[in-house]
């Protein structure tokens, strides 16, 4: 029973939904429910759920990934330059410039496999880096990054008011808009581009679990199995994986679009190499291979970014005020490396972690979790009927 569940489309895309639309409520007590953090949960999701269909289904490891999510975020800004700041054509013209970028980039990688495809896209992905820092700085500005200006023509547009840079928007509502509501002592935040960025989390989802359930799904887990045992067979694999390469880039061209969206602004950092292992760590941390995974390990590595990187002595000395005053500077020292600018200490040793005693990522403590709940109260139904329950079919 407990594997149907988890096995239903139904209810996998129920959670996602409940997620996506009760976030600003869901993330308030953690610190986490203000608008910028939410817009990097979605947007990220988004980017890893792209990536665990070339990694977690298909085995292949790109190190290169975050040059897509580069190619759509100046797609998007020269679209607000010269055509209007509507989102829409933003967000068509970074996944079709990352979708051919991609096409490019795989069918060049993609003649070899293993270690050697990933260094191959290392160095495609460093490549438009430095293209982009110092190369293409007519097209991408350089080191200051690609940003709006008062002059930009914007054709489609009616004029702004003197002196003001314009903001992107979808039919008159702007991204940044923001309504808050009291609820319960808490201050929730519902924004705009929140909710645009989370529709289409939501829809990118469903297109990956139909990808995941449908034939070439099918095939791309083949490839992964046994890639060298298909060629025997006379089946042509590189066409799959091309494909499945290319989907990949253009999901990881639309975050970078929406991160565009929410802040016109491009720069060459988001092309560099740390953004494509960051991914790599969020569906590693999230389950690779599983639907919901990589959209959870997202989660945790933004928020760790976010909010334990902006804590100090003085909040974590708030969480042993209860204790005597002298256990409580020693526990203040004990957990000070762990955050602040240590963050990365903690999240490095979650990662350890998950990797030693669950290598199936996040998504596998909470199926044991289930397991044994479900192994738990079916010992007690067992004990009180005396007979074991029939299987589940």
């Amino acid at each position: 029973m407990l594997n149907n569940i988890r096995n239903n489309d139904t209810v996998l895309m129920s959670l996602i939904v409940v997620m996506v639309l009760a976030a600003p409520l869901l993330l308030a007590p953690l610190g986490a429910g203000y608008p910028d953090l939410m817009q990097r949960f979605a947007i990220f999701g988004i980017f890893a759920v792209g990536f665990n269909i070339l990694f977690g289904l298909t085995g292949y490891l790109s190190f290169g990934h975050a040059a897509f999510l580069g190619v759509g975020s100046y797609s998007a800004v020269w679209m607000f330059k010269l055509l209007s700041m509507n989102i829409i054509p933003a967000i068509i013209l970074a996944v079709i410039i990352s979708g051919l970028f991609a096409l490019i980039i795989g069918y060049v990688s993609l003649r070899r496999s293993g270690i050697y495809f990933s260094i191959l896209t290392l160095a495609f992905a460093q490549m438009s880096f430095n293209l982009a820092y110092s190369v293409l700085t007519p097209i991408t500005a350089g080191e200051t990054g690609l940003q709006l200006a008062l002059d930009d023509p914007r054709i489609l547009d009616a004029p702004y008011e003197a002196g003001q840079l314009p903001t992107p928007g979808l039919f008159g509502l702007y991204m940044n808009d923001t309504w808050t509501v009291n609820f319960i002592g808490m201050e929730l935040q519902f924004n705009v581009g929140y909710y645009v960025c989370g529709l289409l989390l939501i829809a990118l989802f469903y297109v990956a679990l139909r990808i995941f359930r449908s034939p070439f799904g099918m095939m791309l887990r083949a490839i992964k199995t046994n890639q060298t045992r298909l060629n025997y067979t006379g089946v042509n694999t590189r066409p799959y994986t091309l494909a499945a390469f290319v989907i990949s880039g253009m999901y990881a061209g639309l975050a970078g679009g929406l991160m565009a969206s929410m802040d016109p602004l491009a720069g060459a950092e988001r092309m560099q190499w740390t953004a494509s292992g960051e991914v790599v760590l969020m569906v590693i941390l999230g389950g690779a291979g599983t639907l919901l995974g990589p959209v959870l390990g997202a989660g945790v590595i933004k928020y760790f970014e976010n909010i334990f990187s902006r804590m100090n002595d003085q909040v974590v000395e708030s969480w042993f005020l209860w204790m005597p005053e002298g256990l409580t500077e020693f526990m203040v020292a004990i957990v000070h490396p762990f955050v602040g600018k240590g963050w990365h200490l903690s999240l490095g040793l979650i990662f350890m972690a998950v990797v030693i005693f669950l290598p199936g990522g996040l998504i596998e403590g909470a199926n044991r979790i289930i397991g044994w709940i479900g192994r738990r109260f079916g010992s007690k139904k067992t004990d009180k009927s005396g007979e074991a329950p029939a299987p589940a079919e």
